[in-house]
């Protein structure tokens, strides 16, 4: 059974050519920009996000008026008219929003880099911002309008009987994992740990200079079993920004660029909303497989050649479970691989999540992740990779995903 599912999940199909692919080598990412990451903002995610966006512009070197493109998340709760109205934008020739929460994530880059290739805009930003801490809040039961009216309405079979939010379904996969390949609450517990050390690293983080000891992991309260306090994401205000243009363009501004090889989405079939359990094995993500085997596709590029990676770790299964499905090692080697901590730390096999990730840094639906990948390629993390060249981010996991290599 396993075999053959494996067999037909993993049948190609026939795919446009890779001389065809346009954004390969033309498109950079320029600036980076964010507000502070906090409990509390204590003020509305429109005026975050302009800040951010202000503060990326900032640090490309550019101006206000040089904006003619603007992509967003669909679950953000700004929108474009108010954005140029309150940063002063001349036009905007370009707009888009990604669906699918942290699906969107690097799928933003992808639709900004598609404008920038075609011609349909020169300078994008790409933004999200969230009071998820101090306003609405992903780990809490949604109200009945939600649950019964929603797009998503097979909610309304799951929820009403407590089975309705995601720690709850990531821990239904996870237990499935560890009991299909023999994972461990021990080896989750040194992803946390791992993170923590590299958040403590950096100023920015929500876990700056708080250490984590496996002790302090397995003493933490149960969320859901098997996942702990510590195996879950960091709750937080904040917004980042992402401004991408020509590469050509690039050398005249004031960054090292960051220059995209691919930027890729992935949706499997027999999907729901992280809510996928009638497929016949919910022991894997099918959807990054497609994403990474696509990227690997038009990047030319291989697991073996990534330097440093940024895996999307709202909770710590995710980062075994994308080590094996981005090809870093075999199926049901995930958490074996991150035992120790070692071949995810600095001089490892494959240094994860440097500015601490969503476990440690901050929860910005995966737009952190993507800066933390910038900064590798410009040589500024405060746990830099030693002369990085290649850095992968991924994307939101259990939804629609995405995922980006970049290059010095």
């Amino acid at each position: 059974m396993f075999d053959q599912y494996l067999a037909r999940r993993y049948r190609t199909t026939v795919r446009p050519r890779v001389e065809d692919y346009r954004i390969k080598n033309n498109v950079a990412i320029v600036g980076i920009g964010a507000t502070e990451f906090s409990k509390d903002s204590g003020r509305s995610e429109c005026q975050m996000a302009c800040e951010a966006i202000k503060d990326a512009v900032e640090d490309a070197g550019l101006n206000i008026e040089d904006i003619d493109g603007l992509v967003k998340f669909a679950m953000d709760y700004t929108d474009e008219m108010h954005i140029v109205s309150a940063l002063g934008i001349p036009n905007l020739d370009y707009s888009g929003e990604c669906g699918w929460g942290g699906g969107a994530s690097c799928a933003t880059i992808v639709h900004a880099a598609t404008a920038i290739a075609t011609g349909a805009a020169t300078c994008v930003v790409c933004y999200r911002a969230m009071n998820e801490r101090s306003g609405r809040r992903y780990g809490r039961v949604p109200g009945v309008e939600q649950v019964m009216i929603s797009p998503n309405n097979h909610f309304g079979s799951i929820m009403p009987y407590g089975f309705a939010t995601p720690p709850s379904w990531v821990a239904m996969f996870t237990t499935r994992y560890m009991h299909e390949f023999g994972a461990t609450t021990e080896q989750l517990g040194w992803v946390s740990i791992v993170c923590r050390e590299y958040a403590c690293r950096n100023p920015k983080a929500m876990f700056y200079g708080r250490p984590l000891t496996m002790e302090d992991y397995r003493n933490a309260r149960m969320i859901v079993e098997p996942l702990r306090l510590f195996d879950c994401c960091v709750d937080t205000d904040g917004a980042v920004a992402i401004i991408l243009t020509s590469t050509e363009r690039a050398k005249d501004l004031k960054q090292t660029p960051a220059i995209i090889l691919g930027a890729t989405q992935g949706i499997a079939t027999q999907g729901e909303l992280m809510t996928s359990m009638y497929r016949p094995r919910i022991s894997g993500i099918p959807e990054a497989w497609y994403t990474a085997e696509e990227l690997w596709r038009v990047s030319g590029v291989s697991p073996k050649d990534i330097d440093v990676v940024q895996f999307y770790d709202a909770f710590t299964p995710l980062i075994p479970m994308q080590l094996e499905e981005y090809g870093f090692c075999g199926v049901g080697e995930g958490a074996a691989f991150c035992e120790g901590g070692d071949r995810i730390r600095l001089g490892g096999d494959i240094p994860c999540n440097t500015s601490g990730g969503h476990l440690s840094e901050a929860y910005i639906h995966g737009m952190n992740l993507i800066s933390e990948g910038v900064r590798q390629i410009r040589g500024t993390s405060t746990s830099q990779v030693e002369e990085a060249e290649l850095s992968l981010v991924t994307g939101g996991l259990g939804v629609p995903t995405s995922a980006i290599v970049l290059r010095r």
